[in-house]
């Protein structure tokens, strides 16, 4: 499996992303590029939204184009689909709802076995939670202190119910792109991907 490596703040700073997107309260010392005030194309724009999108889910390019394949031939508008599935993957909820205070720890909590979806343990995080399902914390798990620590101020979005005592959440709604935690235009994408 293929994991990005780079500095999450060097990433951040070309991106023009806030590290606290990806739960890391840090703000790197550098300053501008010299070149930045250089105007973009708009095949720069557009794909710069594409790898925020594939940065701050974790998402690899082959991985990030099927599930654009896939948002686009489901009914609706594609940009839609697309925030959704990214949403709705099991390490995305398990950071939204507060279990860990990183997407990064989300992911790893989820592939070491901690959690678990309407009872069955699930350890792969690109596994999609539906309308409906109860995403929780096993009992073995519940005393890791990082989850503990993490959960006490953990606030979820309203596609979510929170239930801390339980260590469990479940799933409302679809998220809609007004839930999301980050400024992201997905029009952008979709006309990247349709060229």
């Amino acid at each position: 499996m293929a994991i990005n490596r780079q500095p999450v703040l060097k990433r951040c700073r070309a991106l023009g992303l806030d590290p606290i997107v990806l739960g890391i309260n840090k703000k790197s010392n550098r300053g501008p590029r010299p070149n930045a005030n250089q105007k973009p194309t708009e095949y720069a724009i557009q794909l710069r939204e594409k790898q925020k999108a594939k940065f701050v889910y974790a998402v690899m390019e082959k991985q990030f184009r099927k599930l654009y394949d896939e948002a686009s031939r489901k009914d609706g508008v594609t940009g839609l689909n697309l925030i959704q599935y990214l949403e709705r993957r099991l390490e995305n909820v398990v950071y939204r709802m507060g279990f860990v205070s990183t997407r990064r720890q989300a992911r790893q909590i989820v592939s070491h076995g901690h959690v678990s979806v309407n009872g069955k343990k699930v350890n792969i995080a690109s596994y999609r939670v539906k309308v409906g399902d109860v995403v929780a914390v096993i009992e073995n798990s519940k005393n890791v202190e990082l989850i503990k620590s993490a959960i006490e101020d953990a606030n979820a979005p309203t596609w979510i119910e929170l239930d801390k005592a339980k260590f469990s959440g479940k799933v409302l709604q679809n998220p809609t792109k007004d839930d999301m935690d980050f400024e992201l235009n997905e029009a952008l994408i979709v006309e990247f991907y349709s060229r």
